[in-house]
Order: C-alpha cells, then structure tokens, then sequence
C-alpha cells in the first residue's frame, strides 16, 4: 500500500475520504438547488404582493423587523428618531 503526501495509507483512507467529500459535496448541491426553488417562491410572493398593491420594499422592511428583538426595535426607532430632528427632518 502506498502512503499519500500526508503520510495517511491511500489505498484505506482515500475511498473513506472520497465517499465522505462526495456526500458533502452531493447535500450542498441538494441544498443549495432548494435554496434557489425557495429563492423563487419568496419572489413569486412579492411579485403577488406588488400586483395586489403592496409595497415590497416596507414588507421587507417589516419581514427584517420581525426578526430582532422588541427592545433593539425600539432602540433603533429612537435613534432614528433623534437623527431626524438632528438634521431637521
């Protein structure tokens, strides 16, 4: 048997190996074409959102909001807030 440049045995580890990054490599793939199917369905949703009126910008807005926590909101809101009068808006 022959040993790779790591000094592990090729002929034992490279089959193990091999079926291993193949199986990560396969799953990304997997994830990655329903990421792109979900990419899809979340535009086809603003594109019904837009057609019934709605702004895609503000509930994007409200979908990156409803994230966070009530607390950093507010504290956001505040600051803005503050910034506004600042600059006489």
């Amino acid at each position: 048997m022959t040993q790779d440049m790591t000094g592990h045995n090729s002929a034992a580890t490279g089959s193990i190996a091999a079926d291993r990054l193949r199986s990560i490599v396969e799953r990304t793939e997997r994830l990655e074409e329903e990421r792109k199917a979900l990419a899809g369905d979340i535009k086809d949703i603003f594109s019904e959102a837009k057609s019934a009126g709605f702004d895609v910008k503000v509930i994007k807005q409200i979908i990156r909001l409803r994230k966070q926590e009530p607390a950093e909101v507010e504290e956001q809101e505040t600051l803005l807030d503050i910034y506004r009068r600042a600059l006489g808006m």
